[in-house]
């Protein structure tokens, strides 16, 4: 059973930067398709960004602020959010699973989520 923990979350005035992280145990990252997805208040769950070793999908809003990196050594997913917008305020949640998508429904493990809120 994989187990992940996220951390990283917090409150940053606009402009500012974050990096989330999301320790893996009971597996390894490297054998599946990962994501970081949000979830705003009043809002569906989107991914944020999914990566499958391979192919690398960014949400258009996000796209030349946010990265997603992996250290197979330590087992950890990071998110390095930069530039942010109070509209990036979520629950950021990573994610992995057996198949590469943007649905969240593909997913089979889940951390437990980190707040991240954006001041304007």
């Amino acid at each position: 059973q994989v187990q992940l923990v996220e951390s990283g979350g917090g409150v940053v005035q606009a402009g500012g930067s974050l990096r989330l992280s999301c320790a893996a145990s009971g597996g390894t990252f490297s054998r599946y398709a990962v994501g970081w997805f949000r979830e705003a208040p009043g809002k569906e769950r989107e991914a944020v960004v999914t990566w499958s070793g391979v192919n690398t999908y960014y949400l258009d809003s996000v796209k030349g602020r946010f990265t997603i990196s992996r250290d197979n050594v330590k087992n950890t997913l990071y998110l390095q959010m930069n530039s942010l917008k109070p509209e990036d305020t979520a629950v950021y949640y990573c994610a992995a699973g057996s198949r590469y998508s943007q649905s969240s429904k593909d997913y089979t493990y889940w951390g437990q989520g980190t707040q991240v809120t954006v001041s304007s």
